[in-house]
């Protein structure tokens, strides 16, 4: 689903990946840790093709993302991938519906298609009686919930988490962690999570470890057993 080789990635004179080799198969779910510092975030932004690097090849889902042009490479974010943020990033100003709907939107989907769809994931997510709801209407873990449902908007391939669950109590903490399973396992998406999180970081199928800029250890089996069919209703 994702292959990296030889990524390098400087800001100004600090070379925080320094040549980054990186397999992550379909259906994966797989966690990065590493101490501050250590390129997680950015290698995961790199996967999300927010930022290029200054050398090496990404290839997701068959594309090699870093030959399209500006305006291809924004289709493939919006139909590819989903994001899920630390502090969720939902617009206060609109409901949990409309919040979903958002990347639909943005792809030039028909607005009652959107609708429909949103409604769907809040519905599945048990979300269904807080979508007119506004974010500081909410708990944080129904925000976070909001945030999985607006990830999923486009039935993206992989799913991207930075810092998933570092602003939830144990109870919303522990509920996230297992939806991302349910998610993997009913849908059929790859997870790719930045975590501090070790709870986290040893329920998912591999571990990245990360020490200044570069891959400090990795499992040789990289393929999670996985048994379960995906729904592709959602």
């Amino acid at each position: 689903m994702i292959t990296l080789r030889n990524i390098h990635k400087s800001f100004g004179k600090l070379e925080v990946l320094k040549g980054i080799d990186l397999d992550i198969a379909p259906r994966e779910v797989v966690s990065i840790v590493g101490p501050s510092g250590a390129g997680k975030t950015t290698l995961l932004q790199i996967m999300g093709t927010l930022y290029k690097p200054d050398e090496g090849t990404v290839n997701i889902a068959g594309c090699d993302v870093l030959a399209l042009s500006s305006k291809k490479l924004s289709r493939f974010r919006a139909e590819h991938l989903g994001f899920v943020f630390q502090f969720h990033q939902l617009l206060p100003e609109f409901s949990a519906l409309e919040n979903v709907m958002i990347p639909g939107m943005i792809a030039d989907k028909p607005r009652t298609e959107c609708r429909n769809r949103a409604l769907e994931l809040l519905d599945y997510l048990g979300l269904a009686e807080r979508a007119q709801h506004k974010p500081a209407q909410l708990s944080g873990g129904e925000k976070q919930r909001v945030a999985v449902a607006r990830a999923l908007m486009n039935k993206p391939d992989v799913i991207l988490a930075d810092e998933p669950s570092g602003s939830l109590d144990t109870h919303n903490k522990q509920e996230l962690h297992q939806l991302f399973f349910q998610l993997r396992d009913e849908l059929g998406q790859t997870f790719v999570i930045v975590t501090h999180d070790e709870e986290l970081a040893s329920l998912t199928d591999r571990t990245i470890h990360l020490l200044d800029g570069r891959i400090n250890s990795q499992p040789t089996d990289a393929t999670p057993t996985i048994t379960n069919t995906p729904n592709t209703a959602l």
